[in-house]
């Protein structure tokens, strides 16, 4: 009886194994791309910023930052990224174009780092 009871507790643990696992794998490339997507719009906010674009510049790190909170996870990194990219935001929105270029560069340098 007590092996029954053992022989079924496995088969019920390795069944949740082999179906959970796919989900978290699944949930750790969602952040993952939210990752590569918040890197993308970041260099795009430094890129127009470089320009004088100012509001092009918010516009991107806004769209960065979304990213990078959705990835979620506490990764000093990705916490840094998020960090710059609120500052981008506020320099860009004041019309600071060189600090909004200064913090999205940082942003997307320290994102890129996010494993």
């Amino acid at each position: 009886m007590m092996r029954r009871i053992l022989g079924t507790a496995l088969v019920v643990f390795g069944g949740g194994l082999l179906l959970g696992m796919p989900l978290l794998n699944g949930v750790a490339q969602a952040g993952d791309k939210h990752v590569a997507e918040a890197v993308e719009h970041a260099r795009g906010a430094a890129s127009h910023g470089k320009e004088g674009h100012a509001d092009a510049c918010v516009q991107h790190a806004e769209e960065a930052l979304k990213h990078a909170t959705a990835a979620g996870g506490k990764n000093p990194h990705l916490l840094e990224g998020v960090k710059h990219l609120t500052e981008a935001v506020k320099h860009g929105k004041a019309g600071h174009a060189e600090a909004c270029t200064e913090h999205a560069e940082g942003g997307a340098t320290h994102l890129a780092e996010v494993k």
